[in-house]
């Protein structure tokens, strides 16, 4: 079966590419407002399922990737910031202080509406970081469409103290241990798969 991945994010099609599996790329269009009283996790998984939903219309015999990242720092949800003002204003509410990013995984066949969801729940502890430290890397990194403003898998590494997770992918936006087993469930082995 065709594989899509519903994301315009770069860094899940960077991920993706690990497995070494040929993959589709479509731009789902979805709300991905909260709804109120909506728990991260909830939120996060909800619009992974919508993603993987969107696309199936356009591929109706297709195994669809949706995931979707929700950053919670206590009853706070952060997004992306879109610039240095506010991307400056997260990591200084951020400092010394840890998080939770949500990050959901949905493996949707198209064919037979199965739908797969998970969510990996990812730690980050940040570090006591100076005005001067986060002015370096926000004008070095420029990591303005990153939750958080913490782009772990490049200079903001420096950033954080420790990490908790089931998965350290996750944190980058797709888990990919999960999306392994969800493969395997749909009859994909990503290690003896082999094009036709």
């Amino acid at each position: 079966m065709k594989l899509v991945l519903a994301s315009t994010s770069r860094y899940r099609r960077e991920l993706l590419a690990r497995l070494h599996l040929p993959f589709e790329v479509l731009s789902p269009d979805i709300d991905e407002t909260p709804l109120p009283g909506e728990t991260p996790s909830a939120t996060a998984l909800r619009l992974s399922v919508l993603k993987a939903q969107a696309a199936a219309a356009a591929h109706p015999d297709a195994l669809i990737i949706g995931s979707d990242q929700v950053l919670m720092l206590e009853s706070e949800q952060l997004g992306k910031p879109g610039n240095y003002d506010n991307a400056f204003a997260q990591l200084k509410k951020m400092r010394g202080r840890a998080m939770v990013f949500h990050t959901a995984l949905t493996l949707l066949n198209s064919k037979t509406g199965r739908a797969q969801t998970r969510d990996v729940p990812t730690v980050v502890h940040i570090r006591p970081l100076t005005d001067a430290q986060i002015e370096s890397y926000l004008k070095k990194e420029q990591p303005y469409d990153c939750a958080g403003s913490a782009k772990s898998e490049a200079l903001g590494i420096a950033l954080m103290e420790r990490m908790d997770s089931p998965d350290p992918t996750a944190l980058v936006g797709l888990p990919l241990m999960a999306l392994t087993e969800m493969l395997a469930n749909e009859g994909v082995d990503v290690l003896t798969w082999r094009p036709a």
